[in-house]
């Protein structure tokens, strides 16, 4: 996967691109979105050319079709730049190309939930069967006997609502090939459920993965937050997130379906083939179907959106909460958001793919940088970030006041 190199080389390439080391964060009133020179807010356009260099060879050597991305410093989008075709074949990328955005859709859903945090309809700490009784008597993989079936045993508690939105609540996704409890979730079609109840009642037959809290894995979590979101609110998902996020941001492109108006603006989707050593069209379960709403909105990985839209979404988050004046969340909540809510016990254990050593924690639906040395990486303390599986992805640096994302129609699965 050289391109995956090349892109963190990218990435690195525009850190280096800020003049100051570890800035204070920005303080004052919350700034809108705007043009700006890349020297007006610490950046050399010499160096950034560099990033675009990068992102360009990995375009002319067949990596991507294309790419898009954004920078932005306080408030200044000093680089915008698209590189490259929406597909191999297909017209040029442009600023308002539209991406399935599959994972970075969890943050979304996280906000969403935020919401009602701060109106009082949950707590952190809240056992998550106290809202969805189906979970109050989850099982956990032991083993299995001869003719497959699960070997099982109680689990100690409900997860928490803490754990649910930090992954190490026992669930599983379907991702691990040779993970029993994932292979269960794609042969009885966890994610492809009709219904929002029938997802819930397929989760809550399969056993978890270990006891709650004891593990990170990441998993269907966020759906099940998408169905929490719906129960508690009263409203469908998609209508949840576009009354009380999308609009009030004014993003314009974002939603859980493509209209038929907007579809020549959607980037195709690549995949790597082994076999014949090239990218070809990815088709089948990954490839979403966004010409029309879907059966049940995945709060996991559900949405399209475009760099301009999801840059109002970041610009929100590093602004504490609040946009153009639309205020979506308080400053205390996002800094709680972006803080690592895993415990110590999997921060200092040996397994799992974070712990005190990497640098690197998990919030409320992010990725966080804890500790910029020991995870090498020129982010500051609290970065938050996450990507998509079709080739998109973000951080957001508090502390130097700077947000990097974009997005490539390719998708970091590999076929066989």
């Amino acid at each position: 996967m050289g391109w995956r190199r090349w892109l963190g080389a990218a990435v690195a390439v525009g850190l280096l691109a800020s003049a100051p080391s570890y800035a204070a964060p920005r303080s004052g009133p919350s700034v809108s979105l705007s043009p700006g020179a890349p020297e007006t807010v610490g950046f050399s356009a010499e160096r950034l050319r560099r990033l675009d260099g990068a992102m360009q060879a990995l375009v002319e050597q067949g990596h991507l079709p294309g790419v898009t991305t954004m920078l932005v410093r306080h408030g200044k989008i000093v680089s915008f730049q698209v590189h490259g075709k929406k597909g191999f074949d297909g017209p040029l990328m442009t600023r308002d190309t539209v991406f399935r955005i599959y994972s970075q859709t969890k943050p979304v859903t996280g906000v969403a939930m935020m919401i009602l945090f701060e109106e009082g309809k949950w707590r952190l700490d809240d056992p998550v069967s106290k809202y969805i009784p189906e979970f109050a008597n989850l099982r956990v993989y032991k083993g299995q006997n001869p003719d497959g079936s699960f070997i099982t045993e109680a689990a100690n508690r409900p997860p928490t609502m803490r754990e649910v939105m930090n992954h190490s609540a026992g669930f599983a996704y379907g991702l691990v090939p040779d993970n029993p409890v994932d292979k269960a979730y794609v042969s009885t079609g966890v994610l492809s459920a009709k219904t929002g109840q029938e997802f819930i009642d397929k989760v809550a037959a399969l056993p978890l993965v270990g006891q709650p809290g004891a593990q990170w894995k990441y998993s269907a979590s966020v759906d099940i937050q998408g169905f929490i979101v719906e129960k508690l609110s009263g409203m469908s998902l998609a209508d949840f997130m576009r009354t009380r996020i999308f609009e009030p941001l004014k993003m314009v492109d974002t939603g859980f379906y493509l209209p038929a108006a907007k579809a020549d603006r959607l980037a195709s989707m690549y995949v790597w083939g082994p076999k014949v050593q090239k990218l070809v069209p990815a088709e089948g379960f990954m490839v979403l179907d966004v010409t029309k709403p879907p059966v049940v909105a995945s709060g996991g990985g559900g949405l399209v959106s475009t760099n301009a839209d999801y840059a109002r979404f970041a610009q929100m988050l590093l602004n504490g909460g609040e946009l153009d004046g639309a205020r979506i969340l308080s400053p205390g909540t996002i800094s709680l958001m972006g803080a690592n809510h895993l415990s110590d016990d999997i921060m200092t254990g040996k397994d799992g793919s974070f712990r005190n050593g990497r640098g690197q924690g998990f919030g409320l639906d992010f990725m966080v940088i804890t500790d910029p040395a020991k995870a090498g990486v020129l982010a500051g303390e609290g970065t938050i970030s996450w990507g998509g599986a079709a080739g998109t992805w973000f951080w957001i640096d508090p502390k130097n006041d700077l947000f990097f994302l974009g997005g490539a129609g390719r998708s970091f699965q590999i076929i066989n």
